[in-house]
């Protein structure tokens, strides 16, 4: 089926971006994110996950995490689209939440209703998701390499990349760069199961279960390793025995656009920040958005920005319309997002001068989160070769 116009951003979804926009200047301006996450300056503070609950409770009512769930299993069953819309609001807003994570195992729990065989524990879960219940991914080894069936469907490698396994009932092992794991209720962790892999759904306070916080420069989120000693496994936790790397591949590229639009949300902030002190600061007896060396760099921004956004609505309008372009499009999204987010980092510190580079600045807070999201299941340039390999 051929892209519709406008990539299918239609009323409803115009509708959700608007209501996220103004639910995050209404309940969440800068200054409250700034002060939530960046209290203590101390570059040797002990990881932690500073989060307002109330506010993810307040997300949950509105609908937003169901919004990627089918009607089938009580969701909204919005296109993929009015996702992108939502994670770009999310990423302008810096917002401190499970939000990205619970999205991307909805990815994956609907390809697990579509193609596993235990296709009924997949649809309890995303039940689980409307109610409110936040989950992550567990599918990354120690190198934070995704596994090569999911990179391009291609596996040579066998379970080497494996650092959980399935055995007896039970799993066992470690699973590396844990996205939010102290905001969440459930883990999807794909384990290797003998000579082929399996997706299993855990409770983060089963017995057996722990996590240790990595030190990660992003503040508005933590990432841990998350250990399974002996962690029992009953048949309502089996989202499938066999295949698990088939159906993350299948998710692939929804996550891969999710992670995109936040990054352009963020940018987009970054953008506007920028150009607004740029008018305020005067030098010379002129505002320094007069000066070329200034306005060019801003402008470079916007066009930055607006090219990667044109990408990622493209890979989300394909995953709605065009699946077998879905994974070529998706990472050319997440390519543009991360060279985006990285250049109008640099560039907003740059240009806000001495300031730029104070703790007391909200800058900092964006720089991190972008810097994080720009190698999260991938950079740029992991990206582009795994485009060389998909298209040569």
């Amino acid at each position: 089926m051929a892209q519709p116009k406008n990539f299918g951003f239609g009323d409803d979804e115009k509708m959700l971006r608007d209501s996220a926009k103004k639910f995050f200047a209404d309940n969440f301006p800068t200054d409250r994110l700034h002060k939530l996450v960046a209290e203590d300056p101390d570059p040797n503070r002990m990881p932690e996950s500073p989060w307002d609950k109330s506010l993810w409770q307040k997300i949950v009512e509105l609908g937003w995490t169901a919004v990627a769930v089918p009607e089938s299993a009580g969701g909204v069953g919005m296109s993929m689209v009015a996702v992108a819309a939502l994670a770009e609001e999310v990423g302008r807003a810096a917002f401190p939440s499970p939000f990205i994570p619970t999205v991307n195992a909805t990815f994956l729990l609907n390809s697990c209703s579509k193609f596993a065989k235990n296709s009924n524990t997949a649809d309890q879960y995303l039940a689980h998701i409307v109610d409110g219940k936040a989950f992550s991914l567990i599918y990354l080894d120690q190198q934070g390499e995704m596994p090569a069936a999911a990179n391009s469907g291609n596996s040579n490698t066998g379970n080497s990349t494996f650092n959980v396994s399935f055995a007896a009932d039970k799993l066992n092992g470690v699973g590396y760069f844990v996205q939010d794991p102290m905001k969440v209720d459930f883990y999807i962790v794909l384990a290797a199961n003998g000579t082929d892999t399996g997706l299993f759904v855990v409770a983060a306070n089963a017995e057996g279960v722990s996590v240790e916080l990595d030190a990660i420069v992003d503040i508005t989120r933590d990432q841990g390793r998350v250990s399974f000693n002996n962690v029992t496994v009953t048949e309502e936790n089996i989202l499938c025995l066999t295949g698990g790397e088939a159906i993350l591949a299948m998710a692939e590229p929804s996550m891969l656009v999710t992670i995109a639009a936040d990054m352009c949300g963020a940018a987009e902030w970054q953008l506007q920040t920028t150009n607004e002190y740029a008018k305020m600061r005067e030098q010379f007896g002129h505002p320094i958005g007069f000066f070329q060396a200034v306005k060019h760099p801003i402008v470079d921004m916007m066009v930055m920005i607006d090219q990667a956004r044109s990408h990622v609505y493209n890979a989300a309008c394909a995953i709605d319309c065009e699946p077998e372009h879905a994974e070529k499009y998706a990472r050319m999204a997440k390519s543009a997002a991360a060279d985006a987010g990285v250049y109008c980092s640099s560039r907003s510190v740059q240009l806000h001068g001495g300031i730029g580079f104070t703790w007391e600045c909200y800058l900092h807070v964006y720089f991190k989160r972008q810097m994080h999201n720009s190698v999260l299941m991938g950079d740029a340039t992991y990206q582009r070769a795994r485009l060389a390999e998909l298209m040569f």
